[in-house]
């Protein structure tokens, strides 16, 4: 399409939409007057609506005057019997924040060992698979032992001449002298002692669990060489679970050794654990400004792993406050506000918010459980107004259609 057409087509489409406003809106006129157009030209263009608004009159003086016998203020905005406006009310209620903690922790075996040998050698016997429970004290691997056994032997065979000479020297007491009886018995002591020690390094070629638990991968084979810091196996003893976990200081002076918690295990869904605070740190992380506390958590029935995660869960008796309807919360350039009625009056009480929640808000307030608070119809709710509270459904359904 030319330009030519173009710009007539927009024309046209711009008077007619200025015609249709002109005849079809109120007030039209006096639009343009304030525009700064001409009465005459006003006159010209819009005298229908002039001389409608001048028939309006009339009818509503009319109207207004019916009204006024009705009763002022019955009518569909909703204002109530001797002006009082409708309002729809929520009792006052208590809230708790801070009643319950939730935080992550990560769970150890109550008892946890890695065991190495005690002396150096190679191992000749594994006697203990992945999984057993084992005793304390009760044999996992042997070294080599051939020379332990070699000197055990010779030291046994010192004592039992030691022995023999100090026997014979006291039978005959009357021919040696006292000395020579004296370094009998030192012989004799010291044999004993040599036994001793060889029959301990003879020992400590077995390798024995120190405490009761369940063993794990052993990382060792037969023929393997080992020192006094090589790890065989580890064993746990996870009877009890213990969960390290951090919370935020602001609950360091609420927790104690002793309190119940709830831990559920991620491998775990859905079932939960019971167990008691075992420890609380004695400081607070300056970097992560949180606490440090350990839970411990039966475990009778094995079900639990050391190393596993854990939701842990604390209630507490918490902090109490006025609990109202989040549409109640009005703002205004003093802040936070709601309204109060009282003896069917309003009033406007100042509130600071504390924690928001779908359901309700938790504010600091100068209210009490029972009071009644405008949740609906606020939009012409003044200080020290007269109210009228719905009673009934219809009329809940009448003050949100305002």
């Amino acid at each position: 399409m030319a330009f030519w057409k173009q710009f007539i087509l927009s024309l046209i489409v711009i008077i007619a939409g200025f015609a249709a406003w002109v005849f079809f809106v109120p007030g039209a006129g006096d639009t343009m007057r304030a525009a700064g157009i001409p009465e005459s030209l006003v006159s010209r263009i819009a005298p229908k609506t002039a001389e409608t608004a001048d028939a309006d009159a009339p009818a509503r003086a009319e109207g207004q005057q019916r009204g006024q016998g009705q009763g002022q203020g019955q009518n569909r905005r909703g204002g109530g019997r001797n002006g009082a406006v409708l309002v729809a009310t929520e009792a006052v209620v208590q809230g708790v924040v801070n009643d319950r903690l939730n935080a992550i922790g990560t769970g150890d075996a109550i008892r946890s060992v890695a065991v190495t040998p005690q002396a150096t050698g190679t191992i000749r016997e594994i006697l203990i698979k992945s999984g057993d429970r084992v005793k304390a004290g009760q044999v996992l691997a042997k070294l080599d032992s051939e020379e332990q056994v070699i000197a055990r032997g010779q030291a046994d065979v010192a004592v039992k001449a030691a022995v023999e000479k100090s026997n014979l020297y006291h039978n005959i007491k009357s021919s040696v002298s006292r000395m020579d009886v004296f370094d009998s018995e030192i012989a004799e002591q010291g044999a004993r002692l040599q036994l001793q020690a060889a029959e301990l390094n003879l020992a400590r070629r077995n390798i024995t669990a120190p405490i009761d638990g369940i063993v794990g991968i052993v990382p060792v084979n037969i023929g393997d060489n080992v020192t006094t810091t090589t790890p065989i196996v580890t064993l746990d003893d996870r009877s009890e679970i213990l969960v390290d976990f951090w919370v935020p200081e602001r609950f360091s002076n609420t927790v104690a050794v002793g309190q119940p918690v709830e831990a559920m295990s991620v491998a775990k869904p859905g079932q939960m654990f019971s167990g008691v605070i075992e420890a609380v740190d004695n400081r607070i992380d300056a970097e992560s400004r949180t606490l440090r506390l350990r839970a411990r958590i039966d475990n009778s029935s094995d079900e639990l792993r050391a190393g596993m995660s854990f939701s842990v869960s604390m209630k507490f008796p918490g902090d109490k406050y006025p609990a109202v309807d989040p549409q109640s919360v009005q703002w205004d350039s003093q802040g936070s506000f709601v309204w109060q009625v009282t003896d069917d009056k309003s009033h406007k009480v100042r509130v600071s918010v504390v924690q928001r929640n779908p359901d309700f808000i938790l504010v600091k307030a100068d209210l009490k459980d029972g009071d009644k608070i405008v949740t609906q119809g606020l939009q012409r709710v003044r200080e020290g107004g007269a109210v009228r509270v719905s009673a009934d459904v219809a009329a809940n359904a009448e003050v949100a259609t305002q």
